[in-house]
């Protein structure tokens, strides 16, 4: 895809659109001179260098990396008229883009589509013609705090329960909204102890559980199927933040090595409502997340008479059942974009989180035939952790030579760019028992493997990695 040639298409078809309107003429105190600019430019891009190269597949450190052109091309492209998603008038083309892709997310989800037609401010229809309720957020921890509110207001004077391992927004959440969160213990996978979580609930003190189908520290996937007995049991929600891994639903059962066990990710259809961040493996660009609820009535938590919203408009739209009020009518249109040309379907974008599945399976093999790096645990989607072997194994020894590896591999003329994750003591003897305990925890290192180009670069890194631990 020519990213030069669709981006020069967007301004003037946006151009031709304007014209449409009649002649005008800037206002002056908008004029910038091009020599200026030009000026500015040369040392904005300069500074823009100063990143890591997030787009090459020798960056495996974070979960980063550039969207899709298309994302590209569909955020400038609408961006260009700057339509803002809160209510319809504020961007009706981009408001039915976000209709059809949320409707796309939940259907990946398997989230069942009934009529209903609940009343919203002076009697009008919050949705006549969509179920579940979703909208698009800026980001994941906005998409989550819109749950745990909800949870909230359904369970008031309630706690929330989510695993220890899970995303610290979930805390940080429980108390903007004033709520108790209860950490549970995990296993040695990462996953939420079920039994440690029986305990909790039995408590009665929790109105929500919140799971989460691939944590960014591991990628550890909680056992949802086993979850929602209980929860149901206990007159519990349960809530999945899939921010990371809610696209991997499309892998679920699929053949060859990139294939996951239907559960649990069918089961995130029972699921009350869910968390899917697009701006991870959905291919678009920051300031893209999403949150569905599998009951359309919660809407009636969003309801306002404000005086001003509506121009012409007598339906409320996504953004109107949001805690958000002003959102980028462009978001939604790159992710419409990028749907028409990589679907969230199998054949479309599980096929790009295959070859990330397959790089990190590939590299955990690679990893456990190895003298010189030791396996952290096997990885659960296309997260991998390992750590260099120390002689003797301690995690002091363990923590001082991951240090070492993430920053000897980015100064390097062959640079390769890690990441770190701190392991505690508890996790690492679930793990690594033999290994001696003289700290209370190490850092090990962590490659995100969410580019597909990364399956073609496995090799490469490993041998680089090796030869840093060797160096040592």
């Amino acid at each position: 895809m020519d990213l030069q040639h669709w981006l020069g298409r967007a301004t003037h078809a946006i151009q031709d659109w304007a014209d449409g309107f009649g002649p005008y003429r800037p206002h002056p105190s908008l004029q910038v001179d091009d020599d200026r600019f030009g000026t500015v430019f040369e040392e904005f891009t300069g500074r823009l260098k100063d990143n890591y190269p997030f787009f090459h597949p020798h960056y495996a450190g974070q979960m980063l990396k550039p969207p899709h052109p298309a994302a590209v091309v569909g955020h400038l492209t609408a961006m260009l008229i700057n339509p803002n998603n809160h209510a319809l008038d504020g961007g009706p083309a981009t408001a039915a883009m976000e209709r059809e892709a949320v409707a796309r997310l939940a259907a990946m989800f398997g989230y069942d589509t009934l009529p209903h037609s609940p009343s919203g401010a002076g009697g009008a229809p919050i949705r006549s013609d969509y179920a579940p309720l979703g909208h698009l957020t800026t980001s994941g921890t906005i998409a989550n705090l819109e749950a745990l509110f909800v949870a909230r207001e359904l369970h008031p004077g309630r706690g929330v329960a989510h695993s220890a391992d899970a995303h610290y927004t979930h805390g940080r959440m429980c108390h903007v909204l004033d709520m108790t969160s209860h950490p549970v213990r995990t296993d040695g996978q990462g996953r939420m102890d079920l039994d440690a979580l029986e305990d909790v609930l039995s408590t009665g003190d929790v109105g929500t559980v919140v799971l989460t189908t691939g944590t960014t520290g591991l990628g550890a996937v909680d056992p949802v199927h086993e979850v929602l007995p209980l929860a149901e049991r206990h007159g519990v929600r349960v809530h999945v933040d899939a921010a990371y891994g809610g696209f991997f639903t499309l892998l679920a059962g699929a053949d060859g090595p990139e294939g996951l066990p239907p559960e649990p990710w069918r089961a995130l259809a029972r699921a009350d409502s869910i968390v899917v961040d697009p701006h991870k493996h959905g291919l678009q660009p920051y300031g893209c997340g999403a949150v569905l609820f599998r009951d359309p009535e919660v809407g009636r938590f969003y309801l306002h008479d404000s005086p001003y919203t509506y121009f012409t408009s007598t339906e409320l739209h996504l953004g109107e059942i949001s805690l958000e009020c002003s959102r980028a009518g462009a978001a939604a249109a790159a992710l419409w974009l990028t749907f028409q040309l990589l679907p969230p379907t199998p054949d479309g974008l599980g096929r790009v989180l295959a070859a990330g599945r397959r790089a990190a399976l590939q590299w955990a093999d690679l990893i456990e035939a190895s003298d010189l790096l030791e396996l952290y645990q096997q990885p659960q989607l296309d997260i991998v952790t390992y750590f260099p072997a120390v002689d003797p194994a301690s995690l002091a020894g363990i923590d001082a030579a991951s240090a070492r590896i993430l920053a000897d591999g980015m100064e390097s003329p062959d640079p390769v760019f890690l990441s770190t994750l701190k392991a505690g003591r508890e996790a690492f003897a679930a793990r690594h028992p033999k290994i001696t305990a003289d700290a209370d925890g190490a850092r090990i290192l962590r490659s995100v493997l969410m580019k597909p180009e990364s399956e073609h670069h496995v090799e490469h890194l490993h041998s680089r990695v090796e030869r840093l631990a060797q160096a040592g």
